[in-house]
């Protein structure tokens, strides 16, 4: 999610763009969150965003928390309790507690992309994960005793990272590979090449799908083979989004064209089309609705999930 900068747009009302037979709005419940909004990791009904100097927690009614982080950064996770997140100011990836909304552990992990921070922090097997070394390594953390315990090499410039299918998946961004890493060794068991500028990634409804940022297409991995088995244009590009998977869904936060693409993974095809175009941000699926931020024009989104499947009725 490299950052460019666009003109304000006024988005409380997005109107479905014509990626299929589908001609229905969609409502966008669009709220004001100054700074810089940017990732988010979902907490019930509310969410964690990354902000300039802190974490928020917001409600579709506002602001119910934040902690003070100096450079918070990459996409965040929740598990065991608590939220996990990259400190690019130090290197370090803070355990902060949902309930009490402070931090409890801050955990000497590295951070492979310390300086763009462009990453990924996952849970999974137990255990948190993060890229942690420039020159190819995936730290292992188990929140049990909020220590490293395993240092995986990887490709250099491993920077995202995502759980799924009983494996950890991460992507160079430079090498231009997908590697799958058995948590039961530690070790890579399977790699396949991609295409240019590889970036986010999510594992769901039946594959590990990785955004092609300079291509402007989504893979399709095998999780049994790790092996690509499809692709799909979206468009010009995929610079610089996020994506989640979830109710039969890949869902795609883009850049150009629309706010988020939705992609329908029996067909290999985009399904729907939603928002006018924002810049960049992110994106997290919830059973009750899609979750999007938009740090340009500093707004976060909540679009309800059954404006979204009406609006995909033929």
């Amino acid at each position: 999610m490299f950052r460019k900068t666009l003109a304000l747009i006024p988005m409380v009302i997005a109107a479905l763009l014509g990626a299929g037979p589908a001609s229905a709005q969609v409502v966008e419940q669009a709220q004001t969150v100054p700074g810089f909004a940017d990732f988010i990791a979902v907490d019930g009904d509310a969410v964690w965003l990354t902000n300039r100097g802190k974490v928020e927690k917001w409600g579709r009614n506002g602001k119910l928390a934040e902690v003070p982080v100096e450079r918070p950064c990459g996409a965040m996770a929740i598990g065991f309790g608590s939220l996990w997140v990259a400190n690019c100011a130090e290197g370090t990836l803070l355990r902060i507690d949902l309930e009490e909304a402070k931090v409890v552990a801050t955990i000497a992990s590295g951070i492979a992309n310390q300086k763009q921070g462009e990453l990924i922090v996952a849970t999974g097997a137990g255990s948190v994960w993060l890229a942690s070394k420039p020159e190819g390594a995936v730290a292992r953390i188990d929140p049990a005793s909020n220590a490293v315990i395993a240092s995986i090499p990887v490709d250099a410039d491993t920077w995202y990272v995502t759980y799924g299918y009983d494996a950890l998946w991460a992507v160079s961004a430079t090498q231009q590979t997908l590697q799958k890493i058995d948590p039961k060794t530690n070790t890579v068991v399977a790699r396949a090449p991609l295409g240019k500028m590889p970036g986010f990634l999510a594992a769901g409804e039946g594959g590990v799908w990785v955004q092609e940022q300079g291509e402007g297409t989504l893979v399709r991995a095998d999780p049994a083979t790790g092996q690509v088995t499809g692709r799909i244009k979206v468009g010009a590009n995929l610079k610089y989004g996020d994506i989640d998977t979830g109710d039969g869904k890949v869902w795609l936060r883009t850049t150009d064209d629309q706010i988020f693409a939705v992609i329908d993974p029996a067909s290999m095809t985009v399904s729907g089309r939603h928002g006018k175009a924002a810049g960049s941000g992110a994106i997290r699926f919830t059973p009750k609705g899609i979750w999007t931020s938009a740090h340009d024009v500093h707004t976060i989104s909540f679009w309800p999930i059954k404006g979204l499947l009406e609006a995909a009725k033929p």
